[in-house]
C-alpha cells in the first residue's frame, strides 16, 4: 500500500474507520507511516494523535480496542479506509460512533451470524451443532430447513408470541446455515429480491 504522506506539510492522512459487519462509519482518526506500519503489524489501530503528539493505539487506557479487518487506499492515495471490528464503544464519550450514531441493526447482526456459520463450516469442532450439521451432508441440512418451517407453520396457528418466534429463529438459522452449505449467502438471496423489485 503507497500512501502518499508527502501531500500533507505534518506527514499525516485521515483514516476512516469502518465497522467490518454494520458498515457504519464509527470515527475519524490521522495516521503517519509509524502509525500506519504498526496497525498493519499488529492488527489493532494506531493513530498519530495531534493532541498527544505521538502514536496512539485507540483502546490502549479503555481496552476498545478497534481490531483490523482490512485497509483500502483511496483513488489519490492520500485517504484510508479501515474496516474493523470495534471491542466496545469507539467515541471516548461512550457512544457507539463519534457522532453518537448507534452501531447496531439486524442487518449486522446477521451478517455477524453467517461469518460465524461460515467459520464453524470451515474450521468445525466436534462441540459444534453447526459443525455437525455440516459434516452429515446436504440432505440432512435441507432436512431440518424443512422440519424448522414446518413448525414454524405450526406455530402460526396458534397465539403463542414465544414459541412463533422460537420458530421463525430456528428456521432463519437453519436457512443460513443451508444456504452457506450451498456456497451462497444472504447477500446473494438480497441481490435475486433487489432484482425482482425493479
Amino acid at each position: 500500500m503507497e500512501v502518499d504522506f508527502s501531500k500533507s506539510p505534518d506527514g499525516l492522512v485521515p483514516a476512516i474507520i469502518q465497522d467490518a459487519i454494520s458498515h457504519r462509519v464509527l470515527m475519524l482518526g490521522y495516521m503517519n507511516r509509524e502509525a500506519l506500519d504498526k496497525t498493519l503489524a499488529e492488527k489493532r489501530v494506531t493513530f498519530f494523535s495531534r493532541s498527544k503528539n505521538r502514536l496512539w493505539t485507540k483502546g490502549e487506557e479503555s481496552g476498545n480496542f478497534l481490531n483490523l479487518v482490512s485497509a483500502a487506499l483511496d483513488c489519490d492515495q492520500d485517504t484510508l479506509l479501515l474496516k474493523v471490528h470495534p471491542v466496545g464503544p469507539v467515541c471516548h464519550t461512550g457512544a457507539d460512533t463519534c457522532w453518537n450514531e448507534q452501531n447496531k441493526d439486524a442487518a449486522s447482526f446477521l451478517s455477524g451470524l453467517e461469518q460465524v456459520i461460515r467459520n464453524r463450516k470451515e474450521n468445525p469442532t466436534e462441540k459444534s451443532y453447526t459443525a455437525s450439521l455440516f459434516a452429515k451432508g446436504i440432505n440432512k441440512v435441507a432436512q431440518k430447513v424443512g422440519e424448522e418451517a414446518v413448525e414454524l407453520v405450526i406455530e402460526a396457528k396458534d397465539d403463542n408470541r414465544e414459541l412463533f418466534l422460537g420458530e421463525a429463529a430456528d428456521l432463519l438459522f437453519h436457512y443460513l446455515i443451508l444456504l452457506q452449505a450451498k456456497g451462497f449467502t444472504l447477500e446473494d438471496v438480497i441481490t435475486v429480491l433487489k432484482d425482482r423489485h425493479k
